[in-house]
């Protein structure tokens, strides 16, 4: 220790035993008021300290998630509901069609997950083109989901194809719908294709009403192969103005077409600049199909699906279901256009009772193995001729 440092400490009245005194706490009540103030000073609860709200940039981007999700959550539900109704009216239109829902093969599981067959009739009943007869099939077209191999075929039955009518003998296929409706149609093309390809689904979709539902849409935009002119039909203007009228004219590329156009696109048989035929213009119905497809399941779509659900199905007879239609979105959705496959069936061209027909080749069997999936697709055989039956993979071409 230190010299001088002791270990107590001295006050004036002497040296003091024990502890040092500590400082001690004010005795209660002593030096604070009732009113909470120290020292004789009262405090207002104004003067107390308040906790801050802070609004941190994390807390606006939580409040808007969950905006969003309560706006997305009450904008599904409207679409699903006028969706729904727009369907099930569909349904009831399907369903009033005598013998149509005995025709067709049950569904074997989901869309999601086993290859479908629809079978999607195109009419013309106001029979508006001359070459059309009343209440025959103008469009004849096969469209097979395979959810597996993240693919859908679109196969093309030209409607000149001279095949059995069940009970009737044979004729043109699209003479099955005049002589006994959907329903026969439906059983010509089983009869026709065979086990592989049972119809499980159909659509049928008037004209006027395709024209319809592609402008509610919107349009729909189709890269057109080659330029186009077609002959006088179907002419929009007045008499005076068709008789100096060249016809419709559609050029190479990218075409944005309202629903008019593309139905005119759609049925060219004709044309003035190039060689066409009811197996090119079943081409044509692939791509505008495809391309319908495609527009009906975009967001564009979706979006206005609480307001226009119902509108956008008034065109259609279908015995698919809301939650069917909802797999086949999400199908395509899955399944890329470079995947896709393009068939057709042909024949030679003929005359049988004064009557242009294509009889049916061979190898037409083998073409409905390729959509089924049971073989590689393959081009029309060499030397097949302008109507050879065949598939081909994406963009490629049939001829």
């Amino acid at each position: 220790m230190a010299s001088g440092d002791k270990p107590y400490r001295v006050y004036r009245g002497g040296r003091t035993k024990g502890r040092v005194p500590l400082a001690t706490r004010p005795e209660p009540g002593r030096g604070r008021d009732p009113g909470g103030g120290v020292d004789g000073k009262k405090r207002d609860r104004s003067d107390r300290p308040r906790r801050k709200t802070t609004w941190t940039k994390k807390t606006w981007v939580g409040l808007g998630f969950l905006l969003l999700l309560i706006v997305f959550v009450v904008w599904a539900v409207a679409s699903w509901f006028a969706f729904r109704k727009g369907v099930e009216h569909a349904n009831k239109r399907a369903a009033a069609v005598p013998g149509l829902q005995r025709a067709l093969v049950a569904q074997d599981g989901l869309l999601l997950s086993r290859p479908s067959n629809i079978l999607v009739l195109g009419t013309d009943h106001a029979n508006t083109d001359a070459r059309v007869g009343l209440q025959h099939s103008d469009s004849i077209m096969l469209v097979r989901t395979d959810p597996t191999r993240h693919r859908i075929t679109y196969l093309s039955i030209p409607r000149d194809l001279r095949v059995e009518i069940p009970g009737h003998g044979d004729e043109k296929i699209n003479a099955a719908y005049q002589i006994g409706g959907p329903a026969l149609a439906v059983r010509t093309v089983d009869n026709l294709l065979g086990a592989p390809l049972q119809i499980n689904h159909v659509v049928l979709v008037e004209f006027d009403g395709f024209r319809q539902l592609i402008d509610d849409l919107g349009g729909i935009t189709i890269d057109v192969p080659k330029p186009l002119i077609s002959d006088k039909f179907d002419c929009p203007y007045s008499a005076a103005r068709c008789e100096r009228w060249t016809g419709w004219r559609f050029a190479k590329g990218p075409q944005h077409m309202n629903g008019q156009r593309a139905l005119v696109y759609s049925r060219i048989r004709v044309a003035q600049n190039s060689n066409e035929s009811d197996i090119t213009r079943g081409e044509r119905q692939q791509a505008v199909l495809q391309a319908l497809m495609g527009k009906i399941t975009s967001p564009g779509t979706l979006l206005r699906l609480p307001t226009r659900g119902d509108e956008l199905l008034r065109p259609l007879v279908t015995d698919l279901t809301a939650g069917q239609l909802l797999q086949l979105g999400w199908v395509k959705f899955r399944a890329p256009a470079s995947h896709a496959l393009h068939c057709r069936l042909g024949g030679t061209a003929a005359t049988i009772g004064n009557q242009s027909v294509i009889t049916a080749s061979e190898e037409n069997i083998a073409v409905a193995h390729m959509v089924a999936g049971d073989s590689a697709p393959q081009p029309p055989p060499p030397g097949s001729g302008p109507y050879g039956p065949g598939c081909v993979v994406g963009s490629k071409s049939l001829h």
